[in-house]
């Protein structure tokens, strides 16, 4: 009876989801994929504005496809938990690795080896943690 696609619009696949985190992550130096009601998530945050760095949040309780980039983020990172924080690239881990790189003076020199791709705020300002004006 002609042809349909199994995927509900507007919900990303597998494949989609991989690929809106890599892109996401290859153009921001610091992305935090987290949830509004977690304490770590909030926790990681806190140390990305106590060092001043710009961050990118996407809240996957908010976020359309939140239960599909979750899944996507435990494929590519090896963890479902959230937060899921990646700097420059790589997956540094959650709340509590972020804090603890943060205490150990690791974090800092993390973030300033970002490529200068990464460093240039986004234009349209969503999703930054921290005011760049």
């Amino acid at each position: 009876m002609g042809n349909f696609t199994s995927i509900t619009a507007g919900i990303f696949s597998t494949q989609s989801c991989t690929q809106f985190i890599q892109d996401v992550v290859s153009h921001n130096c610091v992305v935090i994929f987290s949830k509004t009601t977690c304490p770590y998530c909030k926790m990681a945050k806190n140390v990305f504005n106590e060092i001043g760095a710009t961050y990118k949040v996407i809240e996957l309780d908010e976020h359309q496809n939140g239960p599909q980039l979750q899944d996507a983020l435990a494929q590519l990172s090896g963890a479902r938990t959230v937060p899921r924080v990646f700097v420059n690239g790589q997956c540094i881990g959650g709340g509590s690795d972020t804090r603890q790189l943060h205490e150990q003076g690791k974090l800092l020199p993390l973030v300033q080896m970002c490529t200068p791709c990464c460093i240039i705020p986004p234009e349209d300002g969503s999703g930054s943690g921290q005011d760049v004006s």
